[in-house]
């Protein structure tokens, strides 16, 4: 089956995870797809497939003869797909030979423009798929695991001599658990590859450290004609602890290895008021840096308005790969290798978010992330093209055949 006509097939599953669940898989619905790639899994003839009952598959190719003794690779990928946007009943659009232009979403009217995406530019002459406005596409993961199946139905076809491969499909990565009850002694890789990542030619080994926290503000509700010196109003505490955090330091003011504060929800009245954020940083101890700024406003509204006025939890959600990688290295090498051979120019920039890998590297399976072709995730303007699509499956087959030199 070609790559794409895979990726169809899977973003027809709606597997959207959801971030108000405390149990893994967080949907069930993400058992659809699952229990599809684990029947063509055993279709192709892997072994050790398994589905487990929070959700996540497992699989392995056998090293060809004489190779058992190479390092085993591993690649990963997410089944759901994020909660941002709706992920049921996908209609995708297919505009072969595309010219390059603006695109009309016909389910809205919507304009995917070159002006937002001028990666758009680069795919004139292909086949580009997109969503029709009403959904996302789905191609932020199943792109990714349309990818990993079709490499490992050619290779097992081919006589590309190889070591061990493993292969991982997750389910709520999308909600930061992805990882969460990853086997890493059933999933026996020495090293992994999330594919994962968007720009063709993507290896990313560098992410944010992560960390979520939450302002809880008790304020002294009288009634307003009473109140002098006696009431304090938590909703406007609240606006006071958000007016002392840096302005400029907010997802819509930086870029790069810049991090920042980010409010994603706030509620509140004079009793009681709450401020949710979450907390970015490349540089570890910039990111600590951060944390102590959080819990020195909470002192300092605390020292104002009274001791038990403010309370701040922060919780910490990953941290950067980069750690791990640096001593590991030839992960990055053999990537960069594969994409060169396929005829890109390996790209390397500081993911403005995290992966799966990301934690899988620090429970000790090296993980850098791969591009999958895609761009627009989360959204209505999410886009692939079929062509970037195979691009990715001869990177990674690529990376087994240079892994199995090594």
């Amino acid at each position: 089956m070609r790559v794409d006509e895979r990726l169809l097939k899977y973003v027809s599953y709606w597997t959207t995870s959801s971030e108000d669940s405390d149990t893994i898989p967080s949907t069930d619905r993400q058992f659809n797809l699952a229990k599809e790639l684990e029947k063509e899994l055993l279709d192709l003839g892997l072994q050790k497939v398994t589905l487990t009952d929070h959700c996540y598959i497992y699989g392995l190719i056998p090293a060809t003869p004489g190779y058992e003794d190479k390092k085993a690779v591993g690649f990963i990928s997410h089944m759901d797909t994020a909660p941002d946007f709706s992920g049921e009943n996908v209609k995708p659009q297919i505009i072969p030979d595309y010219n390059g232009e603006d695109v009309i979403l016909k389910g809205t009217g919507d304009v995917l423009k070159t002006s937002d995406f001028p990666e758009l530019k680069t795919l004139k002459g292909r086949t580009l798929i997109t969503t029709d406005g009403t959904t996302l596409l789905g191609a932020d993961d199943k792109a990714g695991v349309a990818e990993i199946m079709t490499a490992a139905e050619q290779l097992i076809s081919s006589d590309i001599p190889h070591g061990d491969i493993w292969i991982g499909f997750t389910p709520d990565e999308e909600v930061g658990h992805g990882a969460d009850l990853f086997d890493l002694d059933y999933f026996k890789a020495d090293f992994a590859y999330t594919v994962d990542g968007d720009y063709e030619g993507e290896v990313a080994y560098e992410n944010f450290n992560a960390a979520s926290a939450v302002f809880a503000v008790k304020g002294v509700n009288v009634h307003p004609g009473e109140a002098k010196d006696i009431m304090v109003n938590a909703a406007l505490v609240a606006c006071e602890i958000q007016s002392q955090l840096p302005p400029m330091e907010t997802p819509a003011h930086t870029e790069g290895r810049e991090g920042f504060y980010h409010l994603t929800d706030m509620s509140g009245d004079v009793a009681a008021a709450t401020l949710s954020y979450i907390i970015r940083d490349h540089d570890k101890v910039m990111f600590e840096t951060r944390q102590k700024k959080m819990q020195e406003i909470a002192d300092s509204m605390n020292q104002k308005y009274g001791v038990g006025t403010v309370t701040l939890t922060i919780h910490d959600s990953y941290a950067n790969m980069l750690e791990i990688i640096e001593k590991n290295t030839y992960v990055v090498d053999i990537a960069k290798k594969a994409i060169s051979s396929v005829g890109l120019e390996p790209v390397s920039r500081p993911v403005r978010g995290g992966t799966d890998g990301a934690r899988l590297s620090f429970m000790g399976l090296p993980c850098p992330n791969l591009g999958t072709g895609g761009y627009g995730f989360h959204g209505p303007f999410e886009h692939i093209s079929v062509e970037g699509m195979e691009t990715a499956v001869a990177v990674i087959k690529e990376i087994v055949r240079i892994t199995a030199e090594l």
